[in-house]
């Protein structure tokens, strides 16, 4: 595994407005930065990332079968007690999801070790499955790469195969999208799933979160008084099951991208749970609940709040004492204490690696890198290649 400087396409961002990359920039720095890629041999994606990372993702619906069926651990995942059948049932129903997106620290060599699972709303699916694709055959294309340059990325193909799979039972129903207003990023990803779906052959429609009404016999409607039978939401659970109209999710007799279930597979609280089940896996890093008091009073461990998104209310403790730490609007559904295991840096730059899953299948990498040890939203995104 190596960073690699390069020089820029010079046409890239009029590339990036043909097709519709809004977000290359964001608050007037750089999200995607292509003036240094990532290499990986063929052996450090097959045996270190994509076979685990299936493997991980399959110890994460043991924790989800365990916990659907557990009350009090139900309680550790904060989850509200009035949605706990609809969760069980949504699992026992083998409600269907699209895709999921799990972050490791790699340095290229040794076990990637699992930092969490983002199941239910994971971003950065369009430069991965798309942009950074096209990346790859314009240097193939210019010389800069030769000609049997490969990538880990299969996610488009899988997506739109994902999505027929999901549509052949309801095939004759609108699927909506939906994301919040003025998140051009959010917009950016569930466009891209639009676009996946409609290749897929699903008649689709979108409308903003804020936009859905509340419509005659407890149904979800768009602005144009649809009755909303389907919906890919990028809009997380957590949020969901705390605003006014959690009740009606009971009864609106809608199917969500992502399902009930993996309300359980994006909570921090699945992190101790996999360290329960699995103790000393290679690719788990040990993970307690803030009970857990006599294995986290000494050493050094990343406190994660449940419900956290973006590194926001991450802190790393060392022997009780905060040593950093990124402030946030998250912590009062509680923590989770992980072992500190830093991210490997190149040329001064903390990198994650995010492996994508479509359903059960590894599909590709992300790769994200800061100047400081904790990912944030604004972290650079780089391309990679496999030689």
């Amino acid at each position: 595994m190596q960073r690699i400087a390069t020089s820029e396409r010079p046409h890239w961002r009029d590339l990036a407005e043909e097709y519709g990359f809004q977000f290359h920039t964001l608050h007037g720095k750089p999200y995607w930065d292509e003036t240094a890629y990532y290499q990986f041999s063929l052996r450090q994606i097959e045996e270190d990332i994509e076979a685990p990372t299936e493997e991980l993702h399959q110890m994460c619906l043991e924790v989800v079968a365990q916990v659907v069926k557990d009350e009090q651990l139900l309680e550790k995942f904060c989850i509200p007690e009035a949605y706990w059948n609809a969760i069980h049932n949504s699992w026992q129903n083998k409600q269907p999801s699209l895709y999921s997106r799990i972050d490791l620290a790699y340095n290229g060599t040794g076990p990637a070790k699992l930092y969490e699972n983002n199941a239910d709303t994971p971003t950065s699916i369009y430069e991965t499955g798309f942009w950074q694709w096209l990346w790859l055959e314009d240097q193939i294309n210019n010389g800069k790469l030769s000609g049997n340059t490969d990538q880990f990325n299969s996610l488009q193909e899988k997506l739109i195969a994902r999505f027929q799979q999901i549509n052949s039972t309801n095939s004759q129903q609108t699927l909506h999208f939906s994301c919040c207003k003025d998140t051009a990023e959010d917009r950016g990803t569930v466009q891209y799933l639009q676009d996946c779906a409609e290749q897929a052959g699903i008649t689709n429609k979108f409308v903003f979160i804020e936009d859905i009404g509340h419509g005659e016999g407890d149904c979800f409607t768009d602005l144009d008084d649809q009755i909303i039978k389907r919906m890919f939401k990028l809009y997380p659970w957590e949020f969901m099951l705390r605003e006014d109209y959690g009740p009606l999710l009971l009864s609106a007799e809608t199917q969500f991208l992502e399902p009930w279930w993996k309300s359980i597979v994006s909570n921090k609280a699945l992190l101790p749970m996999l360290w329960q089940l699995f103790p000393d896996h290679p690719n788990l890093l040990p993970a307690y609940f803030e009970d857990q008091h006599q294995h986290i009073s000494t050493g050094t461990f990343v406190k994660k709040p449940l419900f956290s998104r973006e590194g926001a209310n991450i802190s790393i403790i060392k022997d009780g004492q905060l040593q950093n730490n990124i402030e946030g609007p998250y912590g009062e559904e509680g923590y989770i204490y992980q072992s500190y295991y830093p991210l490997p840096r190149f040329d001064n730059n903390y990198t994650l690696i995010g492996s994508w899953l479509i359903n059960d299948e590894a599909a590709g990498i992300s790769i994200r890198e800061d100047s400081s040890i904790i990912t944030q939203d604004l972290s650079r995104y780089l391309p990679h290649v496999i030689v």
